[in-house]
């Protein structure tokens, strides 16, 4: 199972078109937004994956009424950090700022998803992955990043565009 990954949006709705496309072209299994959507409309944009979107709120979600009826509306699972998965046999958690991170990672998550720093993170041991694709709100071609983890190794990819 592949499972697209993407944090910090930050409504920047070209980005999250892209974004939607890559996702589709390399044919992720779900998709997990790690916070920071900030606006509903761009819920609506991620309405044109062709894999369900789960993720978790963040600072910059203020707007949490629009939102939560945006993600109702559209069949999504969003819920304020962390958010726990099992997946393919693995356990996930999902938080917004990493230091979440220190108060709910235990051994048993073979995968921790985090964003809010806007910078890329990968840190495996045997296992666990610790992982944030990073920056993907910026408006600098090249610069901006999402992830692909696939949960049968544990294997990342980073896809910038």
């Amino acid at each position: 199972m592949r499972i697209g990954v993407v944090s910090d949006t930050h409504n920047n709705l070209k980005n999250v078109a892209k974004i939607v496309e890559l996702f589709n072209e390399v044919g992720v299994d779900r998709v997990i937004h790690t916070g920071d959507i900030t606006q509903a409309k761009t819920l609506d944009v991620f309405a044109q994956l062709n894999a369900p979107l789960y993720g978790v709120f963040g600072n910059n979600d203020q707007e949490r009424h629009s939102l939560e009826h945006a993600a109702s509306a559209h069949n999504f699972e969003f819920q304020d950090p962390p958010f726990e998965l099992t997946w393919h046999g693995r356990r996930i958690v999902v938080v917004h700022d990493p230091l979440e991170l220190e108060r709910v990672l235990a051994d048993h998550h073979a995968l921790a998803l985090h964003g809010h720093t806007h910078l890329y993170r990968l840190e495996q041991t045997a296992e666990q992955l610790i992982f944030n694709p990073g920056e993907c709100a910026g408006h600098m071609t090249g610069y901006n990043a999402i992830g692909v983890v696939d949960l049968d190794n544990l294997q990342t990819e980073l896809l910038r565009f």
